[in-house]
């Protein structure tokens, strides 16, 4: 482009005022905008910032009850805490950095402090309402994409508490509908992490009297090798078991916010459980031997948690309070965590004397078995090694190619995938299609093994999957995994579509947290193209395709596409 047709003046210069930049940069605020169609969408993300709002009244004792009701994309959720402050309403749901939640008086553990959460939903919202009730009397106003529209207050009948109404902006989530599954299951989350409350979803009342140990029990997938171990203290909740199945299960939550991707607290926990299991049996166990078939959930109250982005999915805080200006904070979250596991969880393994056994010997299998695997491993890695296999199966990507030298940020991270790929030809087409600095490339040959039938050794006696390990770098733990998103790339064909169910099988049999932790993707390909002189249609079914030859009409061809390598790279 020539420069000088560039005018950069004062009238490029713009200030966003109120909650437009939000509007503008919604990724910023919520993350991903979505469909609907993830649990991680937008519209969760606005459902959850108004729930917790009505959360943290209950957890500083006002309030025992909420509603939530979706009606054809409508929310609403009621609490009945102490309300908005009246004077307050119009400021506390459209101002920034304007909100209740920065004076630890009135909140001391909640989860949103930024003062952004209702703003954003506001903001985001085709149509907003909000009233509160207070002693009588109540304020209300009514929002449209985030600007006033009209406002009142008067009298009223009703009782404490803050009424939420709002429908997200379908010119920013596109044709969305809110999965009620993906929302019961939130709302069962709050329940389990708030003992005593009562949930009420379209007419459903969640409520637990167990805690998080109802959690484990209600999501148990096998017999566990021995009943679950419940532990509370102040500001701190756990549970334990052990099964059959490979990897953790482990759920983590901070002041009631699933933190999906863990943290400080998750870590703190993982330590703990490995640490006070060897000091309790005095053996040096590895300590993923003690934490293989683990199933558990760790809970945790902190002040002014920090998080690593807005969606508030994985903690980052290192102390349980801070207060970054004078420089002071209390005791760090992982010596916490450690104080109480080794304290209770051995008082718990002396008193119920039948269950130490059982662990052992659980960590003892886990001991034999990996030190089988890992000689298994190293012998096929070798002479792969000398075979120059490795090379040959895995297009690297450049944020990998100097990890000493790169300086890798968040969104680095986040942006690093590995397309799994069936043979040259496709993983030749996905290789000059990709983005070279965060996408690699790993090409099977051929079906790999089934592993739902085969046994552990078997499956690291197999070139393809141990090449796809290493290639992943997950041997020893998960949290070396070298790809933040995992996508299974195959052709869309029967012998594709058997192809990815096997490469799914292994990860749903191995290393099922890489699934839970929302790291395994697929890559839908289209079946068909559909073109004329003006447009090209891709389509992903039969109906599909009589569709797009009903609206082109005239001229039309037809391809069938059966393998990504009939894709050319730009197509792609």
């Amino acid at each position: 482009m020539d420069n000088e047709k560039i005018n950069y003046s004062d009238d490029n210069i713009r200030t966003l005022e109120g909650v437009q930049h939000i509007r503008m940069r919604p990724g910023m605020y919520i993350g991903r905008l979505g469909d609907g169609r993830n649990p991680s969408d937008g519209i969760y993300v606005l459902l959850k910032e108004i729930v917790d709002n009505s959360i943290d009244e209950f957890a500083m004792g006002y309030g025992k009850q909420i509603q939530i009701d979706i009606n054809e994309n409508k929310v609403r959720v009621r609490d009945f805490g102490r309300g908005i402050p009246l004077g307050s309403v119009v400021k506390a749901v459209s101002v920034l950095n304007t909100g209740g939640k920065f004076d630890d008086k009135a909140f001391k553990k909640s989860v949103g402090l930024n003062g952004v959460g209702t703003k954003a939903v506001n903001a985001l919202s085709k149509d907003f309402y909000v009233c509160s009730h207070r002693d009588g009397q109540c304020a209300w106003a009514r929002f449209e994409c985030g600007e006033l529209k009209e406002q009142g207050d008067g009298p009223t009948k009703e009782k404490n508490g803050t009424l939420v109404e709002f429908v997200p902006d379908p010119a920013l989530f596109k044709e969305y509908n809110y999965n009620l599954d993906f929302v019961e299951s939130m709302v069962k989350n709050y329940s389990y992490l708030k003992k005593g409350l009562a949930l009420n979803f379209n007419g459903t009342v969640y409520k637990s009297e167990n805690g998080l140990l109802d959690l484990v029990n209600e999501n148990l997938s096998e017999e566990p090798l021995y009943p679950p171990i419940h532990l509370e203290g102040e500001d701190i909740e756990i549970v334990l078991t052990h099964g059959n199945s490979y990897g953790e299960n482990i759920a983590s939550f901070v002041n009631g916010q699933n933190t999906r991707d863990g943290g400080t607290h998750l870590a703190a926990y993982r330590e703990a459980i490995a640490k006070t299991l060897k000091d309790f049996f005095k053996k040096n166990y590895v300590p993923e031997d003690c934490r293989q078939g683990i199933v558990g959930a760790v809970s945790i109250q902190i002040q002014e948690p920090n998080f690593e982005a807005q969606t508030k999915v994985k903690l980052s805080s290192v102390y349980l309070w801070e207060k970054p200006a004078s420089g002071e904070h209390g005791q760090t979250i992982r010596s916490f965590i450690n104080d109480f596991v080794a304290k209770n969880l051995d008082n718990y393994l002396t008193i119920h004397k039948e269950i130490a056994p059982i662990i052992e010997e659980k960590i003892k299998n886990s001991q034999k078995e990996r030190e089988e695997i890992s000689g298994i491993q190293k012998k096929t890695r070798e002479r792969n090694k000398r075979a120059n296999v490795y090379n040959r199966k895995l297009r690297d990507c450049r944020y990998h190619f100097n990890d000493k030298v790169t300086e890798k940020t968040q969104d680095d991270i986040e942006s690093s995938s590995l397309f799994i790929t069936e043979g040259d030809s496709a993983s030749g087409t996905i290789t000059k299609a990709r983005n070279a600095n965060y996408q690699a490339v790993f090409s099977l040959r051929g079906k790999p093994i089934n592993c739902y039938k085969e046994s552990r050794k078997r499956v690291a006696e197999n070139e393809e999957l141990n090449l796809l390990i290493s290639a992943l770098g997950v041997e020893d733990d998960l949290e070396n995994l070298r790809y933040n998103q995992i996508i299974v790339a195959t052709d869309a064909d029967d012998d594709g579509m058997h192809i990815r169910m096997l490469v799914l099988t292994f990860f749903m049999k191995y290393y099922p947290d890489l699934i839970r932790r929302g790291h395994v993707h697929i890559l839908q390909t289209p079946l068909f193209r559909v073109k004329n002189k003006k447009e090209n249609l891709y389509c992903y079914s039969i109906e599909e395709k009589e569709k797009a030859i009903n609206k082109l009409k005239t001229g039309v061809e037809i391809t069938r596409f059966k393998g990504l390598g009939e894709i050319s790279s730009n197509e792609f």
